[in-house]
């Protein structure tokens, strides 16, 4: 299959409430972790909400991350979605769990931009990857 995107969307639960309510602490990982694909940065947008939680987003050559906190719930919504074969979406992905402070996570790779419609008839979804901790 030849794909021209791979989209990572992430659960992370259990996350550490005082990290993802700080919009800094928050735009240097993403950003950190859009470095840690392998992706050229070009510009970046973030939104800290009140009461609280945090929304950001990093542009990048290859396409985006972007992530949407609920620090009352320990809760991120987190996609990476990159194009090409130079960079690595799934370095990112473990970085940031990491440095989120996830207790538990579910994150499922999803192919992107498949023209050939056979493909697409024998899997509608087009899931390439799943994988959650334990439960």
């Amino acid at each position: 299959m030849q794909e021209l995107g791979r989209h990572i969307l992430v659960e992370l639960y259990g996350c550490s409430p005082t990290i993802i309510n700080d919009l800094e602490a928050v735009r240097r990982l993403l950003i950190e972790g859009a470095r840690k694909t392998g992706a050229t940065i070009v510009g970046e947008v973030f939104h800290k909400f009140s009461p609280q939680g945090v929304s950001g987003t990093v542009v990048i050559a290859e396409s985006h991350l972007a992530i949407h906190t609920w620090p009352e719930l320990g809760y991120c919504a987190l996609d990476l979605y990159t194009c090409g074969d130079e960079v690595d979406p799934w370095q990112g992905f473990h970085f940031l769990r990491d440095e989120l402070k996830a207790e538990k996570y579910h994150a499922r790779e999803i192919a992107r931009g498949i023209h050939d419609e056979k493909e697409m008839d024998d899997d509608p979804e087009l899931v390439i990857r799943s994988i959650s901790t334990a439960a």
